[in-house]
């Protein structure tokens, strides 16, 4: 089977549970409590919260020193 028509079948399984009234439906509340559980696995990485700290940082220097030689190049016109 090929992808296109696995792809229509679930569709209209989909469909289907919807009509039905089975279907899951993903609300803010489920939402938003997968997003606490996800970021809460993130955290306990040390190593890994350093490192998006630390990009961070620089990210910010390095828009931080484009912008003011931006803002002396104004100056200089």
């Amino acid at each position: 089977m090929d992808a296109e028509q696995q792809r229509a079948i679930a569709s209209r399984g989909g469909q289907a549970a919807h009509q039905k009234g089975t279907a899951h439906e993903f609300n803010s509340e489920e939402a938003r409590r997968a997003g606490q559980k996800g970021g809460e696995a993130v955290s306990r990485d040390r190593a890994h919260m350093s490192e998006i700290g630390r990009k961070g940082g620089e990210s910010r220097q390095s828009a931080h020193r484009l912008n003011k030689q931006q803002a002396a190049g104004r100056d200089n016109e």
